[in-house]
């Protein structure tokens, strides 16, 4: 996969954050997410504190407030469920702007919301200061088995082929007058997903046998790049320390 292929969560930059190894971001950023999840939902503070965290590193790799704010749309289906669980919970009420609640309900949407943006946080700021060939080679330094990062490499790659096969099927569709405004025209698309699948899996199957007679040996080569120095390992281990030494004083606080 060559390096052109960003993708397009990432920012170039020159921040410290971006420079760190990345096998260094992916076990911060699993470990932070991990303290969070971990978090009672009662104690809000802790979760300022490690919203507080996250906002800093954002600043710190220049990522700027709009294009995170514009990436954490994917959580926006989990605020609409969050939003539905005061409405359907059961036990105390209370009224709140007219509208009765559950108690129970409004902990419950609250835990959903903190805690899946904190997690989406951590994401955007990793994928923001580190290219996908980074973290592939970041995943396989971590010891994840080779079948799965060789797995997300082809996706990745493979993704961009897949979408613009799919677009000049569209493109060929709408030529020959293919305008569909009712469901029982929908037998062409569901005709082009059909060929589609089968052309991705022939196209995988003479990739896979060109890359054999290459010598492939079902384990992807290292892209290169240093490694992670002691005093990078030091500083993941603080960042995430402190987010579990957050979540460990809000656990003994609340007795959960």
């Amino acid at each position: 996969m060559g390096a052109g292929h960003a993708h397009p969560l990432y920012v170039h930059g020159h921040s410290p954050i971006h420079h760190l190894a990345p096998e260094v971001k992916i076990a911060a950023a699993v470990a932070y997410i991990a303290a969070a999840a971990v978090t009672p939902r009662q104690a809000i503070w802790a979760f300022g504190v490690q919203a507080a965290g996250v906002a800093a590193a954002i600043a710190v790799a220049r990522l700027g407030p709009r294009f995170v704010l514009r990436r954490l749309t994917v959580v926006v289906p989990f605020v609409a469920f969050a939003l539905c669980i005061p409405f359907i919970a059961s036990g105390e009420r209370i009224d709140v702007v007219g509208l009765s609640l559950s108690r129970e309900g409004l902990w419950g949407a609250w835990n959903v919301v903190s805690k899946a943006t904190i997690g989406a946080s951590v994401s955007i700021l990793l994928a923001g200061t580190t290219e996908v060939p980074r973290l592939l080679t970041g995943l396989s330094r971590l010891r994840v088995p080779g079948t799965l990062t060789a797995i997300a490499a082809f996706m990745v790659r493979y993704l961009e082929v897949i979408a613009g096969e799919l677009g000049r099927m569209r493109t060929a569709m709408a030529a020959r007058g293919y305008a569909p405004r009712w469901l029982w025209q929908a037998r062409p698309v569901a005709t082009s997903a059909g060929a589609l699948f089968v052309r991705s899996y022939e196209r995988g199957e003479r990739v896979h046998a060109a890359m054999l007679s290459r010598g492939y040996t079902g384990t992807m080569p290292d892209l290169g790049g240093r490694r992670a120095t002691a005093r990078e390992w030091i500083l993941a281990a603080a960042a995430s320390g402190v987010a579990w030494l957050v979540a460990l004083a809000a656990i003994t606080g609340t007795g959960a």
